[in-house]
């Protein structure tokens, strides 16, 4: 294993990193629930996403024809129009900021104001996140996940859904592996404190996320990855030709925001992807070596982190 330094500090939003505080703790509760049996259910922070449902009994639909009859002949039909057209509309919108609450906490506030700029920056959002972009970057380094022979994650990508926050809304993995990347990251930072540290995400706000302290690129304040402990999914930030091979083999995605924004800033940075949740030991060890390919993108360092 070899540790590389590097003299300049930049990244792709043109910012500088900080230094880092002591290490975050792994919450000792967390570890008494990691041997416990997975469940069907939602992780703790999410609730499950509604579709909009209608039924129309006997007393409603005499409701709903008796309301019409009165708004034509107390309102005019024009009006009662408009008012036929705006009611669905109003569902709609209840029903998608209900959706975005169930999503968690997250990036954004979980407010109404934080669902207006989630409802402005969906304008702008990637029609195809399993695409891979044509060109992200100038780096002259090369990628590290091709050669390595990446295999392909078996079953059906899960159900996602959000952009900030972005969730995994099924398959939400091992709370055990969840645990062991957390010591994992915590550990690589105590074990290089000079280079690594962890602490709370600076672009998801919640969270633990890894830092490196020297990076070369990064979407937030030299963050590498950060976890989330309601669907135990993952974001960090890959070079071109890694994001490629995740999308390829069906280990992640992308960001609804990470692209080139021509007319706004996005966000996020371009190359900013979602590595799904591992759901056992064998897929842990696959996003060790992804969580390592993003560190070699951020600073150039190689390091291990099983």
């Amino acid at each position: 294993m070899s540790v590389t330094l590097a003299s300049t500090v930049t990244n792709s939003n043109n910012t500088t990193t900080s230094r880092l505080p002591s290490p975050a703790p792994i919450d000792h509760d967390d570890e008494m629930t990691a041997h416990r049996p997975p469940t069907s259910s939602l992780p703790c922070g999410l609730r499950p996403q509604k579709s909009i449902s209608i039924t129309l009994t006997g007393p409603s639909i005499f409701t709903v024809s008796a309301t019409l009859l009165l708004s034509i002949h107390c309102l005019g039909s024009r009006l009662t129009e408009c008012l036929v057209l705006v009611a669905p509309l109003v569902v709609l919108l209840r029903n998608d900021y209900e959706n975005f609450l169930n999503l968690g906490p997250g990036g954004t506030p979980s407010t109404v104001y934080g669902y207006l700029q989630i409802s402005w920056w969906r304008l702008w959002a990637l029609r195809d996140p399993f695409t891979a972009p044509v060109v992200l970057s100038s780096s002259q380094i090369g990628g590290v996940l091709q050669k390595q022979g990446l295999p392909y994650r078996s079953g059906p990508r899960p159900i996602v859904a959000g952009i900030a926050p972005q969730r995994q809304l099924d398959q939400h993995g091992s709370r055990h592996s969840y645990l062991t990347l957390r010591r994992a990251m915590v550990k690589l930072g105590t074990r290089i404190p000079l280079r690594f540290g962890t602490e709370r995400s600076c672009v998801e706000k919640h969270g633990l996320a890894l830092f490196a302290k020297y990076a070369l690129r990064t979407n937030c304040q030299g963050e590498i990855v950060h976890v989330h402990d309601s669907d135990l999914s993952m974001h960090m930030c890959l070079h071109p030709d890694d994001i490629k091979v995740v999308l390829s083999k069906g280990w992640g995605q992308r960001h609804p925001l990470a692209r080139n924004g021509w007319v706004l800033r996005m966000p996020v940075s371009p190359n900013f992807v979602m590595i799904y949740a591992p759901r056992h030991e064998q897929e842990l060890q696959i996003v060790y070596r992804i969580i390592e390919a993003a560190i070699w993108y951020t600073s150039e360092e190689r390091v291990s982190l099983s």
